[in-house]
């Protein structure tokens, strides 16, 4: 059944004191990651503001600047959020999170905003566009099935990405303590020859 996301879905514009909220969990356009790759914190600025716009844990936060980079986080913890990120919260019971999740970080929706969006230089994309996105709201089962394999599957990468990580630093340390003892033995010889 095709269903408009309005109808199950928040675009959640809770705010809070600034001095209330940890700072270091801010999530903005900059430090949210391009190509569905998370969130790097923390963030480079933090705005002055005395209140700030927040996120709760499992709210899905999509940057609304350029959406064509498919900046998507499924929230971890509770935190700040720039006003240019939008956190999304299902408001029907019909309609799992996580599998809101899956419909968010899909190609489909990502092509839908970045064609509805208004602006060249800096395309935003258009709130009242986005709540009009139609998209197959299966039952329940299915909806866990299809979003339990996605977050299998993403959960696999990220632990491929550290270790490619972790391998990466192994190398660039193995390298130096390798030079440095090549760069010794060189020096060394040079010492032996003029003895």
């Amino acid at each position: 059944m095709k269903v408009k996301l309005g109808d199950y879905v928040l675009m959640v514009q809770e705010r809070e004191v600034l001095k209330k909220v940890d700072t270091s969990k801010y999530v903005s356009t900059e430090n949210i990651l391009a190509d569905r790759n998370g969130v790097k914190f923390p963030a480079n600025t933090i705005p002055l503001s005395k209140t700030i716009t927040t996120y709760k844990k499992d709210d899905i936060l999509i940057s609304n600047i350029r959406p064509y980079f498919k900046k998507i986080w499924k929230a971890e913890f509770d935190g700040p959020k720039s006003n240019d990120v939008i956190a999304f919260r299902t408001k029907d019971s019909r309609l799992l999170q996580d599998y809101l999740y899956v419909v968010l970080q899909s190609d489909n929706f990502f092509n839908y905003v970045t064609n509805t969006a208004k602006g060249t230089k800096m395309p935003r994309g258009d709130k009242k566009a986005i709540i009009n996105y139609e998209f197959e709201l299966p039952n329940i089962q299915l909806q866990r099935k299809i979003s339990h394999t996605i977050l299998v599957l993403e959960k696999k990468i990220r632990l491929n990405n550290q270790i490619n990580d972790n391998l990466a630093t192994l190398k660039t340390s193995i390298f130096d303590k390798l030079f440095k003892n090549v760069v010794c033995k060189i020096k060394l010889e040079k010492i032996k020859s003029h003895l």
